[in-house]
């Protein structure tokens, strides 16, 4: 039984690496986070609720990228974010309450390289999905930061329309 784990786990391991070898990569700067408009916790500790909001969206990039051709490099660097709702509730617990007054916003500016590093595409962007709550068509309905994935996707997709190898 050991045996047949441990092949299966380096299957795996090869197996992703063939997977990713024929995709775009991402890599995320996060500028100036501390002035980062909203990315504050309800009860959980400032430190570790950022990095769980930052590994979310960096992995998230990372899918997106896989959609774009091989060799290429998507660098993204994120100046401000401001997570849909707010924890500004009063009393001891502290709870992000989510209200269509409080919607999405994320700025950033991208770079995009092909292989040998010349830019492909460039652009700063400043992303706001004000009608967030209306409608059900939330493709990340159950996972977190799921109406901020949603607004980049929409971006994505509409900006990168025709560098796309991989549809949706």
């Amino acid at each position: 039984m050991k045996k047949l784990t441990i092949i299966l786990f380096g299957a795996f391991i090869v197996l992703s690496f063939f997977d990713s070898a024929n995709a775009a990569t991402s890599k995320v700067t996060w500028t100036n986070y501390d002035k980062y408009t909203d990315i504050r916790s309800g009860n959980e500790s400032r430190k570790h609720f950022r990095e769980r909001i930052f590994y979310n969206f960096e992995q998230h990039f990372a899918k997106l990228a896989k959609k774009l051709p091989e060799d290429q490099v998507w660098k993204i660097d994120v100046t401000n974010v401001d997570l849909a709702g707010d924890t500004n509730a009063g009393g001891i617990d502290r709870l992000r309450i989510v209200k269509d007054i409080y919607f999405p916003r994320m700025k950033f500016t991208y770079q995009l390289l092909n292989s040998n590093g010349s830019e492909v595409s460039t652009a700063e962007v400043s992303l706001k999905n004000m009608s967030f709550m209306i409608g059900s068509r939330l493709r990340y309905r159950h996972d977190s930061l799921g109406y901020e994935k949603d607004m980049i996707d929409d971006w994505f997709f509409e900006t990168f329309q025709e560098h796309l190898v991989e549809q949706e």
